[in-house]
């Protein structure tokens, strides 16, 4: 158990008022807030280590490069890789996945392969494997979807052929709400050849993940999705294979001797890492690592595992409201996606807006999702550490209103 009031009280930004009623931010999946612990890591870099890494010899330069190694450390143990060579920092899942696919991607995959995803992917799990088939001229195939939520295994065993050369699956979907089974995936892409890419944004911050137990080959995510900073995320590869790849940026940090006509790269991890790096987001990111560290991944699941049986059984009552996903509580993450009938999500954010409660709405960046289950857009709450069951009840409470004021008008 966490003591979230405890919590709470760590998170500056929490304790405000919006639209004159306090605040209750359910966004998470969007981006997660930050401790005074993340707050302050970075106001000391800046204030006391500000310098640049790896190449100076001078006092700051030492403690800014001891800092920012320290964080790649902790995140190695965070995600249980073999070692800090395969931690390769990056602006965040994006530019992760971004690299695999132009790397790796135009290194392994040639015309009439295949690389297969699902019709839950993030945009930024879709686009960057689209412009790669494009380049090559190969395959994309997508993974169907059950009728209550879940990837269908029975299916990917169809996608996934001798000619896959790349499967990348999200862990948990920022729509749906599910956990997807990735070692049975890993499992299944290693029997045909494949590797095995996941986009864990909506994973690691919320539950343990061992990259070693799911035997993944790549693993994204982003630090500000775990109360670290925006512009910083991390891309684990397997070493095997990154040593065979090329960088997909060039320039200062990540050489080792610039000739006249050629270069030669460092090693692992740096040769991936051009330019000065986003050196307080790392340092800060490992202070993010540490506060999650500190209270325990399996806390922090379990106690969103408590606010979904809470709140999902209320929302399912309620009258003319679809929630997207699994339909079983303990099948479903904090990631709640839902509907009012006759009414457009953005109407609904705007009016839970006005009571206080911060969701977001649209397409979640998964269009190719809400075309497969036929909506436009949902609303989506999503819950994390600092959240409670009050904050469950006002987001309740705020769409009873919302309903109450879209059928009968103003009281």
């Amino acid at each position: 158990m966490i003591n979230v009031e405890n919590i709470r009280q760590q998170f500056p930004i929490l304790f405000q008022e919006v639209n004159d009623e306090p605040l209750v931010y359910l966004d998470n999946a969007a981006t997660t807030q930050k401790p005074q612990a993340v707050l302050d890591k970075l106001a000391y870099y800046y204030e006391h280590d500000n310098a640049n890494v790896h190449r100076g010899v001078h006092t700051l330069a030492e403690r800014a490069t001891k800092e920012y190694e320290a964080a790649r450390e902790k995140v190695r143990r965070l995600i249980g890789a073999n070692e800090t060579a395969e931690i390769l920092f990056t602006r965040g899942t994006t530019t992760s996945l971004n690299w695999v696919a132009k790397s790796y991607g135009d290194l392994a995959v040639g015309a009439g392969d295949e690389i297969v995803i699902s019709y839950m992917e993030h945009h930024s799990n879709i686009i960057p494997w689209q412009q790669l088939a494009q380049r090559k001229g190969a395959v994309l195939k997508y993974i169907d979807i059950t009728a209550d939520g879940y990837l269908d295994l029975e299916n990917a065993k169809k996608q996934i052929t001798d000619k896959t050369k790349i499967v990348s699956i999200a862990h948990v979907s920022n729509v749906l709400g599910v956990i997807n089974p990735i070692s049975e995936l890993t499992v299944l892409a290693h029997q045909h050849g494949a590797i095995m890419v996941v986009d864990g944004a909506q994973a690691v911050p919320h539950m343990p993940v061992n990259v070693q137990e799911l035997d993944a080959d790549f693993y994204a995510f982003s630090g500000h999705k775990m109360c670290g900073p925006t512009g910083i995320g991390v891309l684990y590869g397997k070493r095997a294979l990154l040593e065979k790849m090329e960088p997909v940026e060039f320039g200062g940090e990540m050489i080792d001797f610039v000739n006249l006509q050629d270069s030669t790269w460092k090693e692992l991890p740096w040769k991936f890492e051009a330019g000065t790096p986003n050196i307080a987001g790392a340092i800060a990111l490992g202070a993010a690592v540490d506060y999650l560290t500190d209270i325990g991944l399996e806390n922090i699941h379990q106690h969103e595992a408590d606010l979904v049986a809470y709140v999902l059984p209320k929302l399912q009552a309620i009258e003319g409201l679809t929630v997207y996903g699994p339909q079983k509580i303990e099948d479903h993450t904090g990631v709640i996606a839902f509907n009012l009938e006759g009414l457009h999500p953005h109407d609904v954010a705007t009016a839970l807006d006005m009571e206080g409660v911060a969701v977001r709405a649209g397409h979640h960046c998964a269009q190719p999702l809400l075309k497969y289950i036929d909506v436009p857009a949902t609303a989506r709450a999503s819950f994390y550490l600092y959240n409670t069951k009050a904050d469950a009840d006002r987001l309740i409470e705020a769409i009873l209103a919302t309903k109450e004021f879209f059928q009968h008008g103003p009281i």
